[in-house]
């Protein structure tokens, strides 16, 4: 049963991240995420204090679990959350972003890629990461624009994007 709240909180972070980058990120607590849509080459920006403050609350809910056998399951509940959060920095940060270290390109990962380029490219859809959802007409609009500067000799979505910490405004 555990593992099964585990899992299943895993799976249920995906909305939830989802919810929290378009309402939050994009809405109220864009002074912070800007610094994600913007050109930079800082180790640290602004946007990490979203992590922080979702790693803080986790935290909090898994000592209350640890601490209160009725609340048991927030253990499990922030395990679950961890390990999103964990599978979400490595492939956001590290594999799209090439922030912190560099890793060999992995077929499936280049889809989450171009997908988030894409994102960045119109500030809008998708806000999901690992699971995301590209309305038809959007992909088919940033592939005209992939095809168009793949004309003009760039092989990507967003030219610079593989500069590491470089990409453009939003």
């Amino acid at each position: 049963m555990k593992f099964l709240l585990i899992i299943a909180t895993f799976f249920i972070m995906e909305p939830v991240a989802y919810l929290a980058h378009r309402l939050i990120m994009h809405g109220v607590g864009w002074a912070l995420h800007r610094s994600h849509h913007s050109v930079t080459l800082k180790r640290i920006e602004a946007n990490d204090a979203y992590p922080v403050i979702f790693a803080a609350i986790t935290i909090a809910a898994m000592a209350i679990g640890t601490s209160n056998g009725s609340l048991s399951y927030l253990l499990y509940v922030g395990i679950g959350i961890t390990a999103y959060g964990a599978v979400y920095s490595f492939i956001h940060d590290v594999y799209i972003h090439g922030r912190f270290f560099t890793v060999p390109k992995v077929s499936i990962l280049e889809r989450l890629k171009f997908d988030h380029q894409i994102h960045h490219l119109y500030g809008k859809e998708p806000f999901g990461m690992i699971f995301p959802f590209v309305p038809k007409d959007v992909r088919a609009r940033a592939l005209a624009v992939l095809a168009s500067n793949r004309q003009m000799g760039f092989d990507e979505l967003i030219p610079g994007w593989s500069a590491k910490g470089s990409y453009l405004e939003v």
